[in-house]
């Protein structure tokens, strides 16, 4: 607990615009699927998700993870390809699932 303690200002603000930010199923799904893989494109994510998600929602959910720096992408051919900036991110997984309030 000590470290929550510890964040300043600022801190607290970039914390809360990224809890912001993947709080959506499709995005935590987003990062749960990238944890365990290198990068993957549109197409590979939404086959992972699920196949009668439209990929034109995808993209949007994936362009809003990489303008907060969650995501990074590269082109590839005509393919854009995502991967976690930083996985630890994922870490959030095992917080929350261990936290009482899931579980209600």
């Amino acid at each position: 607990m000590s470290n929550i303690q510890n964040l300043d200002p600022e801190k607290l603000l970039r914390t809360a615009e990224i809890l912001k930010t993947i709080a959506h199923p499709i995005r935590l799904k987003v990062i749960e699927i990238l944890f365990g893989h290198q990068e993957l494109s549109v197409s590979e994510l939404k086959d992972y998700i699920d196949e009668e998600l439209e990929q034109s929602l995808l993209s949007h959910h994936l362009i809003k993870l990489k303008q907060k720096g969650i995501l990074k992408s590269t082109k590839k051919g005509l393919n854009v390809h995502y991967s976690l900036v930083d996985k630890n991110i994922s870490s959030i997984f095992e917080c929350l699932l261990s936290c009482k309030l899931i579980y209600k």
